[in-house]
């Protein structure tokens, strides 16, 4: 149930073919190809990365929660993770983790969840949902607003109640922090920076991350 597995990176940033900080509510989107490793690095610590993962060949097939946890028999995604398309298929495979535990229950935060959870004039801030709105809105691409679905939230803590609820818990990443992972298919992946000013859990600090790409 824990499903923590720190597993380092043998990897050099200096063979990257891509290298990229997104600073906190900004998104990145980019296309994985088959192969391609991505390292999402946590620069200052306890970063919510909310993160999206489309077939490229077919986008309308994305990542389901549903079919990832009941393949891996785990609410948590760690090194060895292997993360499901809706059709069952491997859209991409946590290689290296040195934080060890990430989410994929919580969901993006959004202004509906901003004023449940905080208060009534919350419900304008700037959230995920907005920012993955935005690219779609900012790019050329198939994708709309309902195919945001199930997200991942890398290195966001996130644990289930003994009576099957979920608690938003201090973060248990660190400054420098990464995981990595390879795509099994080309890969669309969106991320949102989350911009969350409202949760204690960053310490109401929202901070950059730094997206590195190798080829293999």
């Amino acid at each position: 149930m824990s499903g923590f597995c720190i597993k380092p990176s043998t990897r050099s940033a200096d063979e990257t073919i891509f290298r990229e900080t997104v600073n906190a509510g900004d998104y990145w989107l980019y296309e994985l190809k088959q192969g391609n490793v991505l390292r999402i690095v946590d620069l200052e610590g306890n970063q919510a990365v909310d993160t999206l993962f489309f077939n490229a060949a077919d986008p309308h097939d994305r990542y389901s929660a549903v079919d990832t946890l009941r393949a891996q028999g785990n609410v948590y995604l760690t090194a060895g993770s292997r993360l499901l398309a809706q059709s069952g298929a491997t859209l991409v495979e946590i290689v290296a983790d040195t934080c060890g535990r990430h989410d994929t229950l919580g969901g993006a935060c959004a202004s509906e969840s901003n004023m449940i959870r905080y208060a009534l004039d919350k419900r304008f801030m700037h959230s995920c949902r907005d920012s993955f709105l935005l690219a779609l809105a900012e790019n050329n691409t198939v994708l709309s607003k309902r195919d945001i679905g199930h997200n991942v939230n890398f290195f966001m803590n996130v644990p289930v109640t003994p009576e099957g609820g979920l608690s938003f818990a201090d973060g248990i990443s660190e400054p420098g922090k990464y995981v990595e992972m390879q795509a099994a298919m080309d890969v669309i992946v969106l991320v949102s920076n989350c911009p969350q000013l409202n949760n204690p859990c960053n310490a109401y600090n929202p901070t950059p991350v730094e997206m590195l790409v190798w080829t293999h």
